[in-house]
């Protein structure tokens, strides 16, 4: 059996365009719908409530496009709303902290890990239950960094600006000798040159995108819902500018993003 619906794929801003551009490489047929909440974004320094509220309403745009399956390409709503509203959801769900650390535990061979979120992630201690559930023994050295995904947003990927927030950020996880750090949100591995310099070309940086990738086509597969014959569709939704959300948008994934609609959904669209 074969399902030619799209996959719905949201995030507070533009880092969960990290994730798509991997589902897309290794899920070529499948049809994408991505929800990007620039306007309100971050997410990581908001209350547990609204966070709550602004996932319900991201999950109902998406439903309401008659998605198979939605990805939560984002760290903070995966650990502060997506436990309570997953059993309201009736298509299967997908997050990314379970393949991130999964990932992590694979590259580290000292077993000193790095954590590195938005405060609402790290406060929530998610990474580190499901890296010790996997490995009880790690040391597991949390940082949370929420100016990163401001900067993000601004396309600032690698400016002395950039850098100079990082190297006060990084600074107490470099003194711990870790050899893996896990990038805990999706708007970080744009970071992965600046993080680089500061922290150094042994440090292996772990996003959760590939991970989540694979886990998704076997999902797909689970649930007998792989694309049949057809030519793959894209489209691309945000909060805020469609104009910078293109501009930024093709700097992640290497080519033009066409098909742009700004939506409100404090209007209620």
């Amino acid at each position: 059996m074969m399902d030619n619906r799209p996959i719905g794929v949201f995030d507070s801003g533009l880092g969960g365009l990290t994730v798509l551009k991997e589902i897309k490489k290794l899920l070529p047929r499948e049809s994408l719908i991505y929800f990007g909440d620039n306007g309100r974004t971050p997410y990581g320094t908001k209350s547990k409530e609204t966070v709550l509220k602004y996932t319900h309403q991201d999950v109902s745009f998406l439903l309401s496009k008659n998605v198979k399956l939605l990805v939560v390409a984002c760290n903070t709503m995966s650990a502060l709303a997506l436990p309570e509203l997953r059993s309201s959801i009736h298509v299967p769900v997908l997050e990314v902290i379970e393949p991130g650390s999964r990932a992590a535990l694979k590259k580290t061979k000292s077993g000193r890990i790095g954590i590195i979120a938005t405060s609402g992630t790290i406060s929530s201690g998610v990474y580190s239950k499901a890296i010790r559930s996997m490995a009880p023994d790690v040391k597991i050295y949390t940082k949370a960094c929420p100016l990163f995904v401001n900067l993000v947003e601004e396309g600032w990927w690698n400016n002395e600006i950039t850098e100079m927030v990082a190297v006060e950020y990084l600074k107490e996880l470099k003194k711990e000798n870790i050899d893996t750090l896990v990038l805990g949100c999706t708007h970080y591995p744009l970071l992965t040159d600046t993080i680089r310099k500061v922290l150094g070309d042994d440090v292996v940086q772990v996003s959760s995108a590939e991970e989540l990738s694979i886990a998704l086509k076997e999902l797909l597969n689970e649930h007998d819902l792989l694309t049949g014959q057809g030519e793959a569709h894209y489209q691309y939704y945000t909060s805020d500018s469609v104009e910078k959300f293109k501009e930024l948008g093709k700097l992640i994934l290497g080519e033009e993003i066409l098909n742009v609609e700004r939506v409100d959904l404090d209007g209620n669209l």
